[in-house]
This record gives structure tokens, C-alpha cells and sequence, in this order.
């Protein structure tokens, strides 16, 4: 892998961080009024000694942190990838073994103190937002993929923040923060893999009023603990009968002392992230917060962290492929010159150069969703001390939580599918050598493969967001209204304004269609239209920040950009015209 500061060296990510996200915003949006450093101040508590007090602190606040962390990835954990990929895991009757050098980066990791980015400063976290915890999952992935998740898996404990009493928060955040236990989260079931309303695991009260659970889960990443971090694994079990569905779930921490670890699965991919069948025998389970809450609360109000993580991890994958192919191209020479300068690698570099970018932006822009939306909401109930109903009713907050929960599952689907075809595209510049393990890029491509499908395959953030896409398109739609909205700000093209055209008329034949089977058949098409205009729009506004040389060489990358969109928006307008002209004339 190569070898740098993953921060420094990355000028689009450079360009987000300086120009285009828009700070103000995201900090007063979780920072509020600046309570943490006023308590700093009032009580000297050194969990709030980071708190910044204005906005232009806290910006410097996350830049040391990304440089730090571009530092340990760049020139620590990537040079360690490739040993870390070829020795893997061991299991022995329980225990995973990890290989050292991953002993190592964990080691280097946890000392630094930069892995609890999703906990907040009250518990010992580093009190972060979600546009500066995306760029951290980037920097990691683009290090090591199995690596990232190891990185960041103490942070799903951000849900008991939001739902655990808090006699429960301060004794387990606090040591979870400290790097004192590992985390997994255990929802599926060897039966039960997306069908989680019918989990099985059962979870029942004693007499004394405790809880015991037992059952099996599968693929629970990091189930296993890691070392000198024993796991705490939070658990989704059925507390009501057998058919109670989603309502008979509930949510509890469950230590890994008291689990037995089956076995780690042997995958294509990611190597070094132990993926752990679990069994539960009468476990000791702690309640996490209401009985009957665990998924139709607990479990689906963590979506959209889940899914932007994963489109944060496909995006650093995605840089990574992108990085080892622009150095491979520059240095292999073929008829007397660089690959680079063939046409046909050049075609290549510039698609997959393009699609990083556009998916960044779009990563970004639902970072920003849920600032804008989850923040506030938590101070309005926590500071504020309003009602859940006053919360609910709020109409500002309502608009951002709609974008939230389509933007989501939007990022996640196109992030996880561009990055198996730029990995992809990665061994193809790389020609036969990319087909040995000579060079990272196999690895990489090993890697990809696995972003398409877990925290909820592509065909099921198609099911999340066709809902969003269609009904945001109405007249009153939100995200009619953003994307009016956003264009407002510039003076867009005319190709970006086609584009907006094809979008509204592509979601109006999608409607027209009476076959169900057909029109889910469909949706896939609306949705990527959707996603590759929300794409053009950000790739397109993000050029009035830009100014110096980097503009016209953006400029050119944007129309790019656009007429591969206006390609494949044209292609499935073509497709839904047509089944709507049918579901007509069959009517």
C-alpha cells in the first residue's frame, strides 16, 4: 500500500475539509451553544478539556485529529496490510487469534486515544460530527478494510447513548471509550439474516428480574473481543412469543465472557476481521432500555449510522484502488511511455477518478442530513428538556430526518457499488500483475466485494430509498424541495437542469405502473437516477468554492460526470417509459 499521511495527501478530500463543507453549519448543529466547554470551564472536568468554544476552534479540533489519524493509517497500519491479509485469523476451541502486526496497529490505535470517535465527550469520547467521523472511516478503510472495522467497532455503542438508562451509560461507556472492551452488535441468525422481525433467540426474566438469553447469532463481526478488549456484544433477542414479530424484540448487553464463540467464518475478503458464529446458553443479558423497543426503535434507529459507515468504508476502499492505479499507471512504461498516457487507461483513471469525487460529495451530503436532523433532535430532548411529541412535531427537524432516511441508503448502495467496480477497474489497469497477490490491488478487490451486501444488501437500500425518491418528488416532496432548494444557489447547466427533468419524469412513469412485480422490478433504475442527479448537483455546486487551477480541472471532471449520467438516466427513462406505456395499454 502506499505509504503517506492519508490526510494530507488526498487534494479532493482536502478541498471538503477546507472549502466545501460548510462548518458553520455542522458545528452549531452539534455543538449547539457550546455547553462542553462551558462545563470544561464551570468544573474543570477533563472529559470536556477538547471542547472547542467557537467555530473555528473546532474546525482546528478536527483537523489535528484527521492528521493524526491520515498519519497512523498512512504510515503505520498500511504498510502492515499486507501481512496482516496473508496470515489472518486462527481459531482454537473459542479463542480467535489475531496476527502481530494487527496486534500492533491496534496497540498504536488504541494508545492514541483516536478511537472513540462516536461516543460522546460525557463518557470519555472524542465528541465528534458525523462529516468528521466519515472522513476517519475513509482514512482507515483506504489503510485496511478489516482493519476499519476493528477501528470502529467500539462506537455502535452510540445507541445506548440515545436509549440505555443512564446508570447503565456510566458504567460501561466510559471503560468502552477507554479501549478496556471491544463492541459487536449480534442481530442476525443463521435463519435470519435481513429478516430480522423473525429472530429466534430468546431472551427470559428470572425470578429475580434478571435476563437469560440463549440462542445462536451469525456473522457478528468482532463477536470474539480483541486483544485485551474483551467484547461486549449488544444483542437483539425475542422477550414476547415466537410469533410476536417485531414488536416481541428486545435489545441487551450481553458480556463476552459469558458467550461461546462457535467458530470464524473463512471469507474471500477481509481476512483479519474475525466474523463470529455465536452461541448463547443462558447468557447474562442486560436490558437496554424498553422491553418490546429492540428493533422497531433500538435497532432501526442505528440504520442510517450503519449504512453511512459502510459508505464511508466503500469510499476509502474506493481511494485506495484509485491511489495504487494512478501509481501503478504513472510508473508502468509500454511503448515508450507511461500507461497513463494511453487513451484507454486514461479512460479508466478519469471514470474511477470522477466517481471517488461524486461519491464523496454524496457522503457528505447525508453526513450533513443527519446533522442537521439527529443533533438537534438529541439536544431539543436532552438540553432543551422537550418531548418527544414537541420533537416529532417539528417541522424543520421532519424535512432533514426524510433526507436522512433516503440519502442513507442512497450513499450506501452507490458507495458499495462503485467501489467493487474501482477496485475492480484497479486490477484492470494493473493488467496480469493484478491478478497476483505482487500487488495490493487483489486484496483490495477481495475487500470490495463484501460492501455490496452486509448492513443490508444493494436490492434492500433500493426497497429503503425508492419510497423517498417517489414520494419526495410530489409536489410538496422533500426532496423536490432540496433539490430546488440547492439549485437556487448556483446557476446550473442545462445539462445538470435535463437531468432534473429526466428525474421527474422517470419517478411519474415509475407511479403509472399497475404490475407491482414490474414496477419493483424497476425500482433500482428510478433509484439510481435519482442518485446520479443528487451526484451531478453536488459535483456541480461544489464548483463556485473552488477557485485557483484545481477549478477547470474540476469544471471538465463535472461534465463528465453529467454526461455519464445524462447516459444512464436516458437508458432507464427508456425502460420505465416503456412498462409504463404498457401497464396503459393493458389497462
Amino acid at each position: 500500500m502506499i505509504q503517506s499521511n492519508y490526510f494530507q495527501d488526498n487534494h479532493d478530500l482536502q478541498l471538503h475539509f477546507d472549502q466545501l463543507i460548510d462548518w458553520n453549519e455542522v458545528v452549531h448543529a452539534y455543538e449547539g451553544d457550546f455547553l462542553d466547554a462551558a462545563k470544561y470551564k464551570s468544573t474543570g472536568n477533563e472529559r470536556y478539556s477538547f471542547a472547542p468554544s467557537s467555530v473555528e476552534e473546532a474546525k482546528s479540533y478536527y483537523h489535528s485529529i484527521l492528521e493524526s489519524l491520515g498519519e497512523i493509517m498512512g504510515d503505520f497500519v498500511a504498510p502492515r496490510s499486507k501481512e496482516m491479509d496473508k496470515i489472518g485469523l486462527k481459531y482454537d476451541n473459542g479463542k480467535v487469534i489475531f496476527p502481530k502486526a494487527q496486534e500492533e496497529c491496534y496497540t498504536t490505535l488504541k494508545e492514541s486515544g483516536l478511537m472513540p470517535i462516536g461516543i460522546s465527550r460525557k463518557y470519555g469520547g472524542l465528541g465528534l460530527p458525523v462529516a468528521v467521523q466519515s472522513i476517519m472511516c475513509e482514512l482507515s478503510a483506504r489503510a485496511d478494510a478489516a482493519f476499519c472495522l476493528t477501528y470502529g467497532n467500539i462506537n455502535i455503542v452510540e445507541i445506548m447513548e440515545r436509549y440505555a438508562s443512564e446508570e447503565m451509560c456510566e458504567k460501561w461507556l466510559p471503560e468502552i471509550a477507554a479501549g478496556k472492551y471491544s463492541a459487536a452488535m449480534a442481530l442476525t441468525e443463521p435463519n435470519y439474516g435481513s429478516d430480522l422481525p423473525n429472530v429466534q433467540t430468546k431472551a427470559v426474566q428470572e425470578a429475580d428480574g434478571s435476563w437469560k438469553i440463549t440462542g445462536t447469532k451469525r456473522f457478528i463481526t468482532h463477536a470474539c473481543g480483541y486483544i485485551g478488549s474483551p467484547s461486549i456484544i449488544l444483542t437483539l433477542a425475542r422477550t414476547g412469543s415466537p410469533e410476536s414479530g417485531a414488536r416481541g424484540l428486545s435489545f441487551f448487553l450481553v458480556e463476552g465472557k459469558d458467550v461461546h464463540i462457535a467458530g470464524v467464518e473463512h471469507k474471500l475478503g477481509l481476512h483479519c476481521s474475525p466474523t463470529c458464529e455465536v452461541v448463547f446458553d443462558k447468557s447474562a443479558g442486560h436490558l437496554i432500555g424498553k422491553v418490546g423497543y429492540g428493533l422497531v426503535k433500538y435497532s432501526m434507529g442505528m440504520m442510517n449510522a450503519a449504512r453511512l459507515t459502510i459508505a464511508a468504508q466503500s469510499l476509502g476502499i474506493s481511494q485506495a484502488a484509485l491511489s495504487e492505479a494512478q501509481k501503478y499507471a504513472s510508473e508502468r512504461i509500454q511503448f515508450g511511455k507511461p500507461i497513463s498516457k494511453i487513451p484507454a487507461v486514461k479512460k479508466i483513471l478519469d471514470r474511477m477518478e470522477r466517481e471517488v469525487c461524486a461519491t464523496r460529495c454524496l457522503i457528505q451530503e447525508a453526513a450533513r442530513t443527519i446533522e442537521l436532523y439527529h443533533w438537534k433532535k438529541e439536544r431539543m430532548l436532552k438540553e432543551e428538556g422537550k418531548s418527544e411529541k414537541d420533537v416529532s412535531s417539528n417541522q424543520e427537524l421532519r424535512h432533514w430526518e426524510k433526507l436522512a432516511d433516503l440519502f442513507t441508503p442512497l450513499s450506501k448502495y452507490y458507495a458499495s457499488e462503485g467501489c467493487v467496480s474501482i477496485s475492480s477497474d484497479a486490477v484492470q489497469i494493473h493488467g496480469g500483475s493484478g491478478y497476483t497477490e505482487d500487488y495490493d490491488v487483489g486484496k483490495i478487490f477481495r475487500d470490495s466485494r463484501i460492501t455490496t451486501i452486509y448492513e443490508g444488501t444493494t436490492q434492500l437500500q433500493i426497497v429503503a430509498a425508492i419510497g423517498g425518491v417517489v414520494s419526495g418528488m410530489s409536489p410538496t416532496g422533500n426532496l423536490r424541495h432540496y433539490v430546488e432548494e440547492e439549485l437556487a444557489k448556483f446557476q446550473p447547466s442545462q445539462d445538470l437542469l435535463h437531468l432534473w427533468k429526466t428525474l421527474d419524469s422517470s419517478v411519474h412513469a415509475y407511479k403509472s405502473i399497475s404490475d407491482s412485480i414490474k414496477k419493483d422490478s424497476l425500482a433500482f433504475e428510478t433509484v439510481e437516477i435519482a442518485a446520479r442527479l443528487i451526484c451531478s448537483l453536488l459535483l456541480e455546486r461544489s464548483l463556485t468554492s473552488v477557485t485557483g487551477p484545481e477549478k477547470e480541472k474540476r469544471k471538465s471532471m463535472t461534465e463528465d460526470y453529467l454526461v455519464d449520467s445524462l447516459a444512464i438516466a436516458e437508458a432507464n427513462s427508456l425502460k420505465l417509459e416503456r412498462a409504463s406505456k404498457q401497464a396503459a395499454t393493458v389497462s
